[in-house]
């Protein structure tokens, strides 16, 4: 579409081709997503987070059903990310003993006896808040020592919960992916073990295993949906920062059910669309924004893909989607005030951007990428809250005064 305040899309015609040179999802199979969610359940915390039936809504949209997973009640940290960096310092540190992930606890992992043999430890990472929170708790239960470091414009509130957590945290003044590379070089200068969600050259395994540790988040929702007799939905909409979390779900759908997977659609904010740009230009690689990345979607705001996720993302997706913030700010209001008889759902700024697209497809201006979607009455969607209201003040002017309300 030309009208810069509307999505825009593009159709991966590709995405249901068969080829061998498709890149291969084994490493998000069934097999290792049940490990790995073997693993989470060893936390005391580990509770399955709720699916939501949104039935009004599904109605009202002309839609069968439509579901969200809400994940603003994981391990108590109000968003998903806990998951990635839990799983991948927990495999790190099976790694050091020489043992297999699913031979051991989180429990065991906290025991005297295993802190004296591996020793202390730094665990360091750069967020936007909710990554760098879950990689600060997992290391604060283990006894060890984390280091975060926050782009240029973060939330005081989240730098805040990242500090109660024990982390030494800091807002630099450097947008994401240059805080990633401060991280890096000072892992490098100082014998830290750098945990983040993205890849480059030499740096493979942890990014791997934090996808591994996403995966059990769609592994529940697809248990969930078939609790309720869905076997499958027909569509998911994922959420793309550096595309680590939407590669996990899109690698574990295509594992599990190949060519009969489900539809995924990949949603960015306009300015930071970095997975959206590498599809417009359609070389088979990843391609980078620079520069300042302005977006209410914060844990969006990313500017450089993970290389192991755009593989998956270019391959498999169906559609790539890049989104102006009013599309967010939209799904947060339109959750916090549901129809009667939905249950009210509190969704940050980068959780609601799914539903804030399913919510505009009713307009007669996305007739069009409805028709594109394949979205009709036979239609069962699932979009994923990825975080609650991680910062209460910019929530609350949104869903209260309006803020981002503009079509």
């Amino acid at each position: 579409m030309e009208n810069s305040n509307h999505i825009k899309y593009i159709i991966n015609k590709k995405s249901r081709k068969l080829s061998e040179d498709k890149i291969s999802t084994d490493f998000i199979s069934e097999e290792i997503i049940s490990k790995v969610r073997k693993f989470h359940n060893t936390f005391n915390e580990y509770e399955i987070t709720p699916l939501h039936s949104l039935d009004n809504l599904a109605d009202y949209l002309g839609i069968k059903n439509l579901f969200l997973k809400d994940e603003s009640y994981r391990f108590g940290l109000n968003a998903f990310k806990v998951l990635g960096g839990s799983y991948a310092i927990g495999k790190y540190l099976a790694n050091r003993l020489n043992v297999d992930i699913s031979e051991i606890s989180f429990d065991l992992l906290k025991s005297r006896e295993i802190r004296e043999k591996i020793g202390d430890i730094t665990f360091v990472t750069a967020t936007d808040g909710n990554h760098g929170r879950g990689v600060a708790w997992a290391a604060n239960r283990l006894g060890q020592k984390s280091v975060v470091y926050m782009p240029k414009g973060s939330s005081k509130t989240r730098l805040d919960n990242i500090e109660n957590e024990g982390a030494e945290a800091s807002i630099t003044d450097l947008n994401y992916d240059d805080a990633v590379r401060l991280a890096n070089k000072n892992a490098q200068n100082y014998g830290w073990i750098m945990v983040q969600d993205t890849a480059w050259e030499g740096y493979h395994d942890i990014p791997v295993w934090i996808m591994q540790g996403y995966g059990t988040l769609i592994h529940e929702a697809i248990e969930q949906l078939n609790e309720k007799g869905i076997e499958r939905p027909t569509h998911v909409f994922l959420q793309a920062g550096v595309g680590s979390f939407a590669a996990s779900v899109q690698g574990y759908l295509v594992s599990k059910f190949g060519e009969n997977r489900p539809k995924t659609i990949i949603i960015e904010p306009d300015n930071a669309a970095c997975i959206y740009k590498s599809a417009c230009i359609n070389d088979g690689k990843s391609h980078a924004v620079t520069g300042e990345m302005p977006t209410i979607m914060a844990g969006l705001a990313c500017g450089e893909p993970n290389t192991i996720g755009w593989d998956i993302l270019r391959d498999y997706s169906d559609v790539y989607l890049s989104c102006p913030d009013y599309v967010s700010a939209r799904g947060m209001r339109v959750l916090a005030s549901p129809l009667k008889g939905d249950p009210q759902i509190i969704s940050g700024e980068s959780g609601a951007v799914g539903a804030g697209v399913v919510s505009l497809l009713k307009k007669q201006s996305y007739r069009e990428l409805k028709e594109k979607l394949g979205i009709d009455k036979n239609s069962s969607v699932l979009v994923i809250s990825t975080e609650g209201n991680t910062d209460p003040y910019k929530y609350k002017d949104i869903v209260w005064d309006g803020d981002n309300a503009s079509i």
